[in-house]
């Protein structure tokens, strides 16, 4: 199988190295960096009566997320909130905070909310037992109201799975799958201590289709240690045989200083700044070749997937999971660490046990910071996700919900705008402005743009790279 087709590179290397450069992710506007301690559980308690308070036509779909925090074995790359244990004794009492937490929520929204996207992250949401994942689901199901036709994902570990587990899964509501599977290189797996072989996967990724999974999906990370051109389009072939619906493709970011495990990595093994930018390049001709859609930023699906159909039909949204098909929703983050979005504020749960544990016994939600959305925030949210979603910014529907004139109020930004346009990444016109072929596998830097943020401070270096 080939794994490149120069005719079918949509960006050229000389773009994405020009815009190698750190930046946010955006799966929210503010990014979580920007939260403060400032922010309070009797503020989100605050926006949750609000939306228990409106009309139940008018209410924003719900999300939930729960995370998961215990891994059997340290990935030397995470820079997830995890904790390494081999005491499953451990689950059993986080289970027990975890349906506290969400007693909470309901107390004041009331039971039965309609939820149309739920996911498991982690951390190793699998590190749980087919007991306990049954228990957890249990009490979702008690607690919301899973509405059918919903999204349900889980993120899966492949070595701590096998065809009865996801057949447990399927047994409980999930119908989505994710396998975190990075590289298939065994020296690249064992320098970032995560050994498992293509068979274990590709037998995984069969049972699931054979179960009925709707969706699975295989994240894939460029960028570790000894990696090399040639090592992942040896991985992009396997990836490719196995035809996922789904692919994540991240970026490593490598931040020794602020994630402990990533010290274990040696700088002299990361590829360079070249080699990372052919590493994508060579990524996205072989995807795009192989008939895989290009959705933003780091995902691509088979066309006939809902993403992809999604992003056809200028359906598609972005949030803490990434991108989705459903409408803006808000998020109920439960679980240590988890993030959550309640109208127009974030919140963020205490990142230790210890913390979140004990906010619990007091009967507090055990949030520790967030933010008040101001009118600029909301006003640049608007763009950037319509940026990172659409591909596109129209002028007038921006000025009519927010009553501003969009070229005065972001004359600055216009003007940066007006350089990436020469650069080949946006077309501009009176009504707006639209990402280019090639912008749209750069969309997260158009976004930076806009990020008043980023252009009041310097602070980059806290974000992983563009690319």
């Amino acid at each position: 199988m080939s794994t490149t087709n120069a005719s079918c590179q949509p960006v050229s290397a000389r773009q994405l190295a020009a815009f190698d450069v750190a930046g946010p992710r955006y799966t929210s506007y503010p990014t979580a960096d920007r939260f403060v301690e400032a922010f309070t559980a009797e503020q989100l308690a605050g926006s949750l009566n609000q939306r228990r308070d409106q009309v139940v036509t008018t209410a924003s779909p719900l999300s939930v997320y729960v995370h998961v925090p215990f891994c059997e074995s340290l990935c030397y790359y995470c820079a997830c909130n995890k904790i390494v244990t081999r005491q499953h004794g451990q689950a059993k009492t986080y289970l027990g905070y975890l349906s506290r937490e969400i007693d909470l929520y309901t107390a004041i929204l009331g039971l039965g909310q309609p939820v149309t996207q739920l996911h498991l992250g982690g951390g190793t949401p699998t590190f749980l037992s087919d007991h306990e994942l049954a228990g957890l689901m249990d009490k979702l199901k008690s607690s919301f109201s899973l509405a059918p036709g919903g999204e349900y994902a889980i993120e899966v570990d492949p070595r701590t799975v096998d065809a009865n587990r996801l057949r447990a899964l399927a047994s409980v509501g999930f119908n989505r799958l994710s396998f975190g599977v990075q590289d298939f290189d065994a020296a690249v797996q064992k320098a970032v201590h995560r050994v498992q072989s293509a068979a274990q996967v590709a037998d995984l990724v069969t049972t699931s289709r054979e179960l009925g999974f709707e969706s699975v999906n295989l994240d894939l990370i460029y960028g570790l240690p000894l990696q090399s051109p040639a090592s992942f389009a040896r991985t992009l072939e396997t990836v490719l045989e196995l035809r996922p619906d789904r692919i994540a493709l991240y970026a490593y970011a490598h931040l020794p200083e602020r994630f402990k495990p990533q010290r274990r990595i040696s700088t002299m093994d990361l590829p360079n700044a070249a080699t990372r930018v052919a590493l994508l390049s060579q990524s996205i001709a072989t995807l795009v070749g192989a008939g895989y859609d290009f959705i933003g930023m780091d995902h691509f699906a088979l066309p006939g997937d809902a993403l992809s159909v999604a992003k056809r039909q200028g359906r598609l949204h972005r949030n803490f999971q990434g991108y989705t098909t459903l409408p803006d929703c808000d998020l109920l983050g439960l679980g240590v660490s988890a993030i959550g979005r309640m109208g127009a504020a974030y919140s963020q749960n205490a990142k230790s046990l210890v913390d979140y544990y004990d906010r619990l016994e007091r009967g507090h939600l055990p949030v520790v910071r967030g933010l008040a959305l101001s009118r600029d925030d909301l006003l640049r949210r608007a763009v950037i996700m319509a940026i990172m979603c659409h591909g596109q910014v129209n002028f007038e529907s921006i000025e009519l919900a927010f009553l501003v004139g969009f070229p005065k109020y972001f004359a600055q930004e216009m003007a940066a705008i007006g350089h990436l346009s020469g650069a080949g990444l946006v077309v501009v016109n009176h009504e707006g402005f639209s990402l280019t072929e090639s912008g749209w596998y750069l969309a997260r830097a158009v976004a930076m743009v806009f990020d008043r943020y980023l252009r009041d401070d310097q602070k980059r270096a806290m974000f992983s790279r563009v690319l």
